[in-house]
């Protein structure tokens, strides 16, 4: 990050990753009930998305892995998509109370995904580089047989 208005919102996608991960561990029935049931068995999907969501947070806290982390956050994000739709679908989650079981509540959600989206998105494209192949240099470490000090 080149500022730390960039920094700033960085830690803040993180924040809101790690949040939303490890809500995946606290209340996995309401995320269990909106993974699309073609998918199969829910508890797999919730907890390996979580984990994922945590993973990205942890990726875009360090400056170094915070192009990729943000990345990984774009895909994740887009990933999960089907589970908001699902959840429209349903007309909110099954069982639950307003604002989770509200069908308008689950219908206005989806439109707010497009710009945590460009947030992973924009926060990707203002990281520095993490370097590529390419720019890796050799290490000189001498003639066979010394040791440089």
């Amino acid at each position: 990050m080149k500022n730390s208005r960039g920094a700033r919102s960085a830690f803040g996608l993180a924040a809101f990753l790690l949040v939303a991960g490890l809500a995946h561990f606290v209340v996995p029935r309401s995320y269990e009930r909106i993974v699309p049931r073609v998918l199969g068995n829910p508890a797999f999907w919730v907890r390996w998305s979580g984990v994922a969501e945590i993973v990205c947070a942890a990726l875009i806290a360090h400056p170094r892995t915070r192009r990729p982390g943000a990345l990984a956050a774009v895909a994740v994000l887009v990933a999960v998509f089907p589970a908001n739709v699902q959840m429209a679908l349903d007309g909110g989650i099954p069982g639950e109370g307003f604002p989770l079981g509200s069908p308008v509540v689950a219908w206005a959600r989806l439109p707010l995904q497009v710009p945590v989206i460009l947030w992973a998105w924009r926060v990707a494209r203002s990281a520095e580089p993490t370097g590529r192949v390419g720019d890796v240099r050799p290490v000189d470490i001498g003639e066979p047989g010394t040791l440089d000090e």
